[in-house]
C-alpha cells in the first residue's frame, strides 16, 4: 500500500521559492521547460502537496487551498515572465546569426539561361491552349504502327529505311509471324501521338502535339539528328482546308507578328489527301519581305481515320506541322543549327529578356 502524503507548507514553499530562483537564471526555452516538469510536473513537491489537501481535516483544507493557489500563482508568473524575455533573445540571435552583410564582396558563379526553343515551344502551346485545343506528347520511343503503318506509310516507303529511322529493335518491316509495324523506332514525327489520341480521345478532337524527334540526318547549319516539332490535328464533322488555313494564318501572326501570312502549294505526304507545303509571308526575311517554306499540311487521309476506327465519310480533319527550330532560326535570324545544340550559355543569354 502506498505511503500517504503529508501536507508540509513550509517544504513546499521552499520548493517553489527554489524553482523560481532557478527560473530567473534560466537562458534558453529547453532549460525553461525542464524547470516546469521538475517543479510544476506530476512528481513535483506542488502537485504531491496538492493531492495531499485532501487528506488534511476539514478546518485546514482551506487555509491548504489558499497556499497552493498563491504558490501556484507565483511560479506561474515567474514562468511566463522568464519565458518571454528568453524567447525574445533567442530570437534576437537567430536573426543576427542569420545577417547578411549585403556590402561584403562575394564569389558568386554565374547563373545559366534558359534555352529559347524551351520558351518556343511554350508560346507555341500557349496559342492552342486559347484555342481550346489539348496539348499530347507521346513517347519517343514508338511502334513502327504508329509511326508509319497507320499514318498510311506502306511497307517500302523510303521513311522506313534506316539511312532516315533510328530502329530500336532491326529494320524489317515484318516480323517472324509477317505482322507489319511490330518493330520499335525512335519517333520521326510527332503524328504518331495524333493516331494514338484519336483512339483513346475519340472525336470530335482539336490537339496539338509538340515534342522532340530523331531521324538520321547529320548536323550542319540547317539540320540536325534531334530536333522538336509541332504538328496539330483537328477531327470533326464538315472540316475544310478553309478551317485549315484559317488556323494557319493565326499561328503565322502568333509566332511572326502582324503581316504574316500562308499561302499552301499543292504537294504529297501519305496522311493527307488532298496535301500541301506551307509557305510563310514572312515581313522581315534577310533580304527583304517575302514567302519561305514553313512546314507541311492538308486534310487528313481516309486511310488515317479508318486505322484509328473512324468512319471517313462522317468525319473530315486537317493536320499540319512546323520544326520548332526552323521557326526559332526564322524569327530571330539565326543561321547556323549548331548554335541551338551546343549548349553555349551566351547564346541563350541573347533571349533572357526577350522572346
Amino acid at each position: 500500500m502506498a505511503e500517504a502524503v503529508l501536507f508540509d507548507a513550509a517544504a513546499v514553499t521552499a520548493q517553489v521559492t527554489e524553482g523560481i530562483e532557478k527560473i530567473q537564471q534560466a537562458s534558453s526555452t529547453e532549460e525553461l521547460k525542464a524547470l516546469r516538469s521538475q517543479y510544476a510536473g506530476a512528481d513535483s513537491a506542488m502537485t504531491k502537496a496538492s493531492k495531499a489537501i485532501g487528506s488534511l481535516p476539514n478546518d485546514q483544507k482551506k487555509e491548504a487551498g489558499k497556499v497552493m493557489g498563491k504558490l501556484r500563482a507565483d511560479f506561474g508568473r515567474a514562468f511566463a515572465a522568464r519565458e518571454e524575455q528568453v524567447k525574445a533573445a533567442e530570437e534576437q540571435a537567430a536573426l543576427a546569426a542569420e545577417t547578411v552583410d549585403m556590402t561584403q564582396p562575394v564569389t558568386r558563379r554565374p547563373l545559366g539561361a534558359r534555352h529559347p526553343l524551351a520558351k518556343l515551344m511554350e508560346d507555341v502551346q500557349d496559342f492552342f491552349t486559347s484555342m481550346g485545343w489539348i496539348i499530347a506528347d507521346g513517347p519517343e520511343v514508338e511502334t513502327e504502327w504508329y509511326n508509319f503503318d497507320a499514318l498510311n506509310f506502306g511497307p517500302d516507303h523510303p521513311a522506313r529505311q534506316m539511312q532516315d529511322t533510328f530502329y530500336v529493335k532491326g529494320d524489317k518491316a515484318h516480323d517472324a509471324a509477317g505482322f507489319v509495324g511490330s518493330n520499335m523506332v525512335m519517333r520521326t514525327q510527332t503524328s504518331s501521338d495524333q493516331v494514338r489520341s484519336l483512339i483513346t480521345h475519340g472525336v470530335p478532337l482539336y490537339l496539338a502535339c509538340t515534342g522532340r524527334v530523331f531521324r538520321t540526318d547529320e548536323l550542319d547549319a540547317t539540320h540536325s539528328p534531334v530536333f522538336h516539332q509541332c504538328e496539330a490535328l483537328a477531327v470533326d464533322k464538315n472540316l475544310t482546308m478553309a478551317d485549315l488555313k484559317g488556323v494557319l494564318d493565326k499561328l503565322a501572326v502568333a509566332m511572326f507578328g502582324e503581316g504574316a501570312k500562308t499561302r499552301l502549294r499543292p504537294s504529297y505526304f501519305p496522311f493527307t489527301e488532298p496535301s500541301a507545303e506551307m509557305d510563310l509571308w514572312f515581313p522581315d526575311k534577310k533580304g527583304g519581305p517575302g514567302w519561305i517554306e514553313w512546314g507541311g499540311c492538308g486534310m487528313v487521309n481516309p486511310n488515317v481515320l479508318k486505322s484509328a476506327g473512324l468512319d471517313p465519310k462522317v468525319y473530315s480533319g486537317f493536320a499540319f506541322g512546323v520544326g520548332i527550330e526552323r521557326t526559332l532560326l526564322l524569327r530571330h535570324d539565326i543561321n547556323d543549327m549548331h548554335d541551338l545544340v551546343e549548349g553555349d550559355v551566351r547564346f541563350s543569354e541573347q533571349f533572357v529578356m526577350g522572346e
